[in-house]
């Protein structure tokens, strides 16, 4: 097994608490401003607000966790934690959208009169609030792809803080009270626009599907020149978080050669995989063993006995 080490990202930890201190002040404003004033958008941004706070202290704590060492229990430490924490912060923005989205259509077959002056003053307390939040994550949103779901998190809800507010001077001025629930559902469509992506790829390394920038195809006739080597099959790829990759493989050889004699082998397979920017990987040499010898192999189901 062939091993390099990234260097980890520490978050810092003061500016995440700030954050936290900040959005769960401003979002039990807009929520109590929301209730008294009528303002679904302000309502709708609270709970979004609220969803930050969430992300934030999901985030701090997947990134402590993934720290640790590994131990006999957890060979891999907890650097899935951090993916699990960008998993469940798109997801629940996700949510959140869809229950926007049903809330504002039925908010235009019933309009109301709005306090504007609340929404306008909590709005711009609210981009306040989030724009600072922003600048204390934005360092750290740029190394994992956890901390980019919380700074999505901050930064979606300053700007749909800055909708609010264009609706709330809209309401104000020219008393257009629906622009209230039109831009709610603008900020739902956002959120989801925003959340896809993180989502989907958050998914698909929980789920081990190979990662997009491998070609198992390419990776496995490039080692299959390497001469002694008759066959590579039993092949998987797959992400511990988004930077490490695990490449897994059997390899048929021509001949039965020495253990010293396949270290050779090894140095040249591991050349190739770190050229695809592969640095973990666990190689099974075979010689007579009768098994599947396909490169992707369906796993048998077990046969069960009659009894």
């Amino acid at each position: 097994m062939a091993h390099h080490h990234h260097h980890h990202h520490h978050v810092n930890g003061r500016k995440l608490a700030y954050s936290i201190i900040l959005n769960i002040a401003i979002s039990v404003a807009q929520l109590i401003g929301g209730i008294v004033s009528g303002s679904m958008a302000l309502i709708t941004d609270s709970i979004h607000n609220f969803s930050d706070v969430l992300s934030l202290i999901i985030s701090y704590i997947a990134n402590k966790l993934s720290q640790r060492t590994p131990t006999v229990d957890f060979t891999f430490g907890y650097k899935r934690s951090e993916i699990i924490a960008a998993f469940v912060n798109s997801a629940s923005l996700i949510v959140i959208a869809i229950i926007i989205v049903v809330e504002a259509i039925e908010r235009f077959a019933d309009q109301q009169v709005i306090q504007a002056d609340l929404v306008i003053w909590l709005a711009i307390a609210s981009i306040l609030v989030n724009g600072l939040s922003v600048l204390f994550i934005q360092k750290d949103a740029k190394k994992n792809m956890n901390m980019k779901s919380a700074y999505l998190h901050l930064f979606s809800d300053m700007l749909t803080s800055i909708a609010v507010l264009i609706g709330g001077l809209s309401m104000k001025f020219f008393h257009w009270y629906q622009i209230d629930t039109i831009f709610s559902l603008a900020i739902a469509i956002y959120l989801l626009y925003m959340s896809w992506d993180i989502f989907k790829n958050s998914l698909k390394i929980l789920m081990q599907f190979t990662p997009e920038r491998i070609d198992i195809t390419i990776i496995s006739k490039e080692i299959e020149t390497i001469a002694g080597i008759k066959n590579i099959h039993h092949v998987h790829v797959w992400q511990i978080n988004e930077h490490d990759i695990i490449f897994e493989a059997h390899i048929d050889m021509k001949t039965d050669i020495k253990i010293s004699e396949f270290e050779k082998i090894l140095d040249q397979i591991e050349e190739i995989l770190n050229n695809h920017h592969v640095f973990h990987f666990n190689i099974q040499p075979e010689f007579t063993k009768k098994d599947n010898k396909q490169m992707i192999a369906h796993a048998k189901k077990p046969k069960l006995s009659n009894v």
